[in-house]
């Protein structure tokens, strides 16, 4: 038999145990995964639809930046205990990202098995990481403007658009860098032919520029420009929602590839959890809902979209085929060089 002062020693022993081993436990149950995620619309779906059902199933928190941009947090933060475990920017931040051992440079259907339904050009050698959706940069234009549907680049160099055509700031932004590289192609040799795309640059002159491609939407729904360059989401996603005359064109040379890329940072901690993550993201109904919220076409081949948009975005191995990837590695390295040279043509 135990006297009252033993048992309060032994309840309160037991008690300081409990509570010592709780957090641990608590640790253990709860995992926070943290991943960068952009704003707008998708984020408002990300936020309330797509992360808490992920925080449910994995058992874990979300905690999701949107602060553009990321790559400076990342490159601040240590390697082996990184401000992020997911990384989500396009393919030009992913290249540079890996050059300073930020990001892995392969996601494969190892680690997350619905690589293995991704059509090719996500996981092509263009890619860092893996692209969860593509959308395709072209000409968006005002239908009410007395202008013929773009049929090529080249349209957009129109002198009847002078002043009124849009473009982008190129050294901080990748549809400019992106749309630098294409007019390489049509005037030139190919993507990597710069002395025919500056010289294709000066003659867009005068050309109103922007940072953002929400700039851009602003500027063609208010009819700020009649034509300028976007990708097909821009354009697509306000159908419906306003009564402004504004259509987007594919142009027969090709469009240019803007992806949304994930990939994990080598030091993360929960590697495991962000690899679920990434695979979760790929899944055919959450690739759905996310694709016809914001017109983003998917990545995952075996994504049924509704009619609407399927018919416009980028679903079949044909469509897909119309894709052309910058080589960003390439790009970047001599970003500086380009950098220098557009700011003093566009400022001519």
């Amino acid at each position: 038999m135990i006297s009252r002062r033993q048992a309060l020693r032994t309840g309160a022993g037991l008690a300081a145990a409990a509570t010592l081993g709780a957090p641990a436990i608590l640790h253990a149950q709860t995992k926070t995964l943290k991943i960068t995620t952009w704003g707008g619309k998708w984020g408002d779906i990300m936020k309330s639809t797509v992360l808490p059902a992920f925080e449910k199933e994995f058992k874990c928190t979300v905690q999701a930046d949107q602060a553009f941009p990321f790559v400076p947090k990342l490159q601040a933060s240590p390697r082996n205990d990184p401000i992020y475990d997911v990384l989500h920017t396009n393919s030009n931040e992913q290249w540079s990202s890996l050059s300073e051992g930020l990001v892995m440079p392969k996601i494969t259907a190892k680690e997350v098995p619905n690589v293995a339904s991704v059509y090719p050009y996500a996981v092509s050698d263009k890619i860092v990481g893996v692209t969860i959706f593509t959308s395709a940069i072209g000409l968006g234009f005002r239908t009410d403007k007395g202008l013929a549907k773009p049929t090529s680049w080249k349209d957009l160099a129109d002198p009847k658009l002078a002043g009124a055509r849009g473009g982008y700031v190129i050294p901080v932004n990748s549809l400019g860098q992106a749309h630098l590289m294409m007019l390489g192609k049509v005037y030139g040799k190919g993507l990597t032919d710069l002395d025919a795309a500056y010289k294709a640059l000066e003659a867009l002159k005068p050309i109103k520029l922007v940072d953002f491609t929400g700039q851009m939407e602003k500027m063609l729904l208010s009819a700020e420009v009649s034509m300028g360059v976007i990708h097909d989401s821009g354009v697509y996603r306000y159908e419906g929602t306003n009564a402004q005359p504004v259509d987007f064109a594919s142009p027969s040379e090709g469009v240019l590839a803007l992806e949304q890329v994930l990939n994990v940072t080598p030091g993360s901690k929960v590697k495991e959890l962000a690899f679920g993550y990434i695979d979760y993201m790929l899944r055919p109904d959450v690739q759905k809902l996310l694709a016809e919220a914001v017109w983003y076409s998917p990545a995952n081949r075996t994504v049924k979209l509704d009619p609407k948009y399927d018919e416009k975005l980028l679903t079949t191995e044909a469509k897909v085929a119309t894709l052309i990837q910058p080589d960003w590695k390439w790009y970047n390295s001599r970003k500086e060089d380009i950098d220098a040279r557009v700011t003093k043509i566009l400022r001519g």
